[in-house]
């Protein structure tokens, strides 16, 4: 089983890519699936996940073939 992680801004800048192939188990959260990517970096407040482009919490379960997102902060001016 995998899933397709997308990570922006400064998350893909911290891992040094935007995108990658993970493979996981059955019950694997997106929060298991952070810690995994991002390891002992705790998941800020305020990071937006997605799952297949709806907006979920780190408690959300993948399954196979799922796009789980990571979303930074974003300030401009």
């Amino acid at each position: 089983m995998t899933v397709q992680v997308r990570l922006f801004a400064s998350l893909s800048e911290r891992l040094g890519r935007s995108d990658l192939q993970l493979p996981v188990t059955a019950g694997t959260t997106v929060g298991d699936i952070w810690q995994q990517v991002l390891g002992d970096m705790p998941a800020p407040a305020n990071v937006l996940a997605a799952v297949n482009l709806d907006y979920v919490d780190f408690s959300a379960p993948v399954k196979d073939g799922d796009e789980v997102a990571f979303f930074p902060p974003v300030t401009g001016g």
